[in-house]
């Protein structure tokens, strides 16, 4: 069901030091604009890679649900794992029907990549928190 890996979610107190650790350390040369999400609590910056994409994301305002994982993790680190589907709807109604909660109201919503997206809590996951994304379009 699932497909490839879209991207790596890695929380940060500061995108912009990720950045040069990205760059400087590591050797990204596509570096995207940071932008805000205020919907999602969210400020984003992907860094291209060859075969994924890493999604640095920094809390945005007081309630900004990132601020929870930063308290246990104050450098940041690895959020989460995006894997692309076909059917988001699909994809949804079958991790339910496997067991697995779904985030949120259940309902998909519009992530950084203007595309469908859902979580799967982590303890039903092996620990790792799960986001499902509709497969980009080719205009994406």
């Amino acid at each position: 069901m699932i497909g490839k890996i879209n991207h790596v979610g890695v929380a940060t107190p500061s995108i912009e030091d990720s950045i040069k650790l990205y760059r400087d350390v590591l050797g990204a040369t596509k570096i995207g604009e940071k932008f805000s999400m205020p919907e999602q609590g969210v400020w984003v910056c992907f860094v291209d890679l060859p075969n994924a994409q890493i999604e640095l994301i920094e809390p945005y305002g007081d309630d900004s649900p990132i601020h929870g994982f930063l308290k246990h993790n104050p450098a940041g680190g690895q959020h989460h794992i995006c894997f692309e589907v076909d059917d988001i709807i699909e994809a949804r109604d079958a991790m339910k029907a496997k067991g697995a909660r779904i985030l949120g109201t259940g309902e998909p919503r519009i992530g950084a990549h203007g595309e469908p997206i859902i979580f799967v809590h982590p303890k039903d996951m092996g620990g790792v928190l799960v986001e499902l994304m509709k497969k980009p379009s080719a205009d994406h």
